[in-house]
């Protein structure tokens, strides 16, 4: 080999290593100062950031996140609200005008940062909106810290979208996405996505807050609190120390994404302990419209038990629960939900969502504005699951997703699909958006169920967990396990459930008898190709079920949860029909279809069955 020639073979070779290099993920530490003028819903803040790059890249600019600068009239999100017009989010508008648009001078969101300096550098910015970007005095080198310094103070919006004062329940401050956060950097490069009304994103951090409010406030936030004994509502016993009749609180978190608070005067505090952890808090105003947060004390310990010991052992030694917001929105260690419920199970699905973002969001926290599904999609599923065990139906449904399966095809049949891989603010519509970050984001790991068996499943979503747990995960770290614990190729389906909008449809053609055997005729009459389960029940009550494997699996299903079943020569998907033939004649049978369990999202299930009459 000639020296030019290796020397590129060398350089290529390099390159390559260098595009497959290890996973990193940067962090920061935060320490803040925040004062509190509660009259007039302002505050004042300072921080300072150490911001570690373990990243393989030099630096130059860094990018934070003002998210309250978006409410205001003629904001991006007002603008967003407004271009949507009825087809958007009904918690922005009325009768399909944003109520951004109204928000009253006094009443407008803003981070008005005074200086930031880089190790004492001052340092030029500029505000892009709800996205600050800095340009460094000195870059910050690969596996190199640095760190900021912060001046600012803010006015707390009109709440209407997660953040704000005075929500509709009467909740003084709801303080979520309130300081000047910095971005994340990945291989994907800078996550500084505007801010119109949709998901978040961070790096893992370290926060150290202090808070001095007004010293009739009580405080519930995300984190640990280090000086109970010298706040409102945490000990009886407490002795309120006030510096001009206010009162200081000092909160800590670790390897958290954010840290969120809310602060009202009629709040209660409420706490107790799950069996091996965490320890959990109710924060709320107490009274007959709240009623139902007592009796949800003994279904929120069984939900964490189940959590555990289902999908990975919950990392933090706390979880708030806090009246707050405007519906439910998950932060590190709480969440904010509004604290009216008509009923147990309502409060109940709303807190076991929301907590089950301490999962698909704060733990595995996969990049939200980028693959929504990931996050809502799995933490749907959770939620489906534990609400099952935790509320049994009173049907006879054969799985915990029945009501999720009837939602997808009632939104395919009204034609306004979008598909999920679109980014989360992008979503033309807003109902499209829910149904394919939430339903269609469930029904991925449902169908990934009935495609590899729910044990294989299980094992998948533990080890998800285990590998990637404290991490930004991607669709692509998923599905690598995914293949390698059930040695299937499910590539295909990936593409066609979470880049497309394209549908399952299978059907029974015909079904032909004779004096010993029966043949029947099945067709796949749209674009998504599946394996099939095929049973039929006998006359003395038997069920007999043939897997139908799809070559694009390469591996075949070798044994699910729903039953047992013989294994039948597979279906190309390039064919549309396929011809099985079972040992069975018409006077031995009652029933034959597709798909018993009727987990397969099939857009037209009527045709999948048969009674033998």
């Amino acid at each position: 080999m000639k020296k030019s020639v290796a020397i590129l073979f060398a350089f290529i070779i390099t390159q390559f290593q260098a595009q497959q290099g290890a996973y990193y993920q940067q962090y920061a530490k935060y320490k803040m100062d925040i004062d509190v003028n509660a009259e007039k819903f302002t505050y004042t803040g300072n921080q300072t950031l150490e911001y570690t790059n373990n990243s393989p890249d030099e630096l130059k600019v860094v990018y934070f996140h003002l998210y309250w600068n978006a409410f205001k009239p003629n904001s991006m999100m007002d603008q967003r609200v407004a271009g949507q017009g009825k087809n958007g989010d009904g918690r922005l508008q009325k009768d399909g005008i944003s109520r951004l648009a109204s928000i009253p001078k006094d009443q407008e969101g803003s981070q008005n940062i005074h200086w930031i300096r880089q190790n004492g550098k001052e340092l030029k910015f500029e505000v892009q909106e709800t996205v600050m970007k800095v340009y460094l005095a000195e870059p910050i080198k690969p596996n190199s810290k640095t760190t900021f310094t912060m001046n600012w103070d803010a006015v707390i919006p009109q709440q209407i979208r997660r953040s704000g004062r005075n929500n509709k329940e009467g909740i003084d401050m709801t303080m979520t996405q309130w300081y000047p956060k910095i971005s994340e950097y990945d291989y994907d490069g800078w996550a500084a996505f505007d801010y119109v009304g949709r998901e978040f994103h961070a790096p893992f951090a370290d926060f150290d807050v202090t808070i001095k409010i007004n010293k009739d406030y009580i405080v519930g936030a995300g984190g640990t609190l280090l000086n109970p004994s010298e706040v409102k509502g945490y000990e009886a016993s407490a002795k309120i120390k006030a510096d001009k009749n206010k009162a200081t609180w000092k909160w800590t978190a670790k390897n958290m994404l954010d840290f969120a608070w809310a602060a009202d005067k009629d709040y209660s505090v409420e706490s107790f302990e799950v069996p091996q952890g965490p320890k959990v808090y109710f924060v709320y105003q107490k009274n007959d419209k709240t009623k139902y947060w007592t009796e949800a004390k003994p279904y929120i310990s069984k939900y964490f038990q189940i959590m555990n010991s289902r999908f990975g052992k919950y990392a933090y030694p706390s979880y708030a629960f806090i009246q707050g917001g405007d519906g439910g929105m998950e932060y590190g260690m709480c969440t904010m939900i509004l604290g009216e419920a008509e009923g147990l199970e309502d409060l109940m699905g709303l807190m076991i969502h929301e907590g089950s973002h301490s999962w698909y969001q704060q733990m595995l926290a996969t990049n939200e504005p980028m693959r929504p599904w990931m996050d809502e999609g799995f933490t749907s599923y959770a939620e489906s699951i534990v609400m099952h065990e935790l509320f049994p139906p009173k049907d006879d449904r054969p799985n915990a997703f029945v009501e999720k399966l009837d939602a997808y095809r009632n939104i395919v049949k009204r034609g306004i699909e979008e598909p999920a891989v679109w980014l989360g603010d992008h979503h033309d519509n807003g109902t499209a958006y829910s149904f394919a970050s939430y339903v269609k984001g469930e029904l991925y790991l449902v169908q990934l169920g009935y495609i590899v068996g729910e044990g294989n499943l299980a094992k998948i979503m533990t080890e998800y967990f285990k590998e990637w747990s404290m991490k930004h995960p991607s669709d692509r770290d998923f599905l690598h396990i995914a293949q390698q614990i059930s040695g299937m190729d499910l590539k295909w389906f990936h593409h066609y459930w979470i880049n497309t909008i394209k549908t399952i449809d299978y059907g029974i053609k015909d079904v032909k008898y004779d004096g010993k055997s029966t043949t029947i005729t099945l067709v796949n009459k749209s674009q998504v190709p599946m394996p099939i389960d095929f049973s039929v029940i006998t006359t003395d009550n038997k069920i007999v079920t043939y897997q139908i494997p799809l070559n694009m699996t390469r591996t075949w299903k070798t044994k699910d949860a729903y039953g047992d079943f013989t294994t039948l020569n597979y279906w190309p998907w390039t064919q549309k029909e396929y011809t099985l033939t079972i040992p069975y004649s018409k006077s031995q049978l009652k029933v034959l279809g597709i798909d018993f369990s009727q987990r397969m999202a099939d857009v037209n299930p009527e045709d999948n069955f048969v009674e033998v009459k």
